[in-house]
C-alpha cells in the first residue's frame, strides 16, 4: 500500500493515440514477434514524490483473425512523469492504440515551506 503523508492529494490524468498503424504497414500491423511503443507523459504539475499511475485501454483497434496479446503499464514514474508502455508478441495484429492514465499522489501546497 502506497501511504501518502500529505492531506493534500493531487490527481491528474489523460487519454493518449499511443499509436496508429495500419494506414502505413507499421510493425504493429505488419510485424510479428515481441514489439513494443512507449511515449513519455509528463504530468501538468510535478507531484511531491513518484505518484500511484494506472494505465488502462481506452482504445483497442486489433485484428480479429490472429490471437489477442497486450501488456500495458507505467515504468519509469517519477515525480515529473513516466513512460507509457505497451507491448505485443507472437503474430497479433493492432492497428492502434488509445491508453487513458490516471496518477494520484501527494502534492504540494501554496504555503509550503522550501528549504535549499
Amino acid at each position: 500500500m502506497k501511504r501518502l503523508r500529505s492531506h493534500t492529494i493531487g490527481v491528474d490524468s489523460g487519454d493518449v493515440m499511443l499509436f496508429s498503424e495500419f494506414e502505413d504497414g507499421g510493425s504493429m500491423w505488419t510485424g510479428e514477434g515481441q514489439r513494443e511503443r512507449r511515449r513519455r507523459i509528463n504530468f501538468s504539475e510535478p507531484f511531491r514524490e513518484p505518484p500511484h499511475v494506472q494505465v488502462n485501454m481506452s482504445l483497442w483497434d486489433i485484428d480479429a483473425s490472429t490471437v489477442t496479446r497486450a501488456d500495458i503499464g507505467a515504468e519509469a514514474v517519477t515525480e515529473a512523469g513516466f513512460d507509457m508502455v505497451f507491448r505485443t508478441w507472437g503474430d497479433t495484429r493492432v492497428a492502434r492504440a488509445r491508453l487513458a492514465w490516471t496518477a494520484i499522489g501527494a502534492v504540494g501546497e501554496d504555503d509550503d515551506w522550501v528549504v535549499d
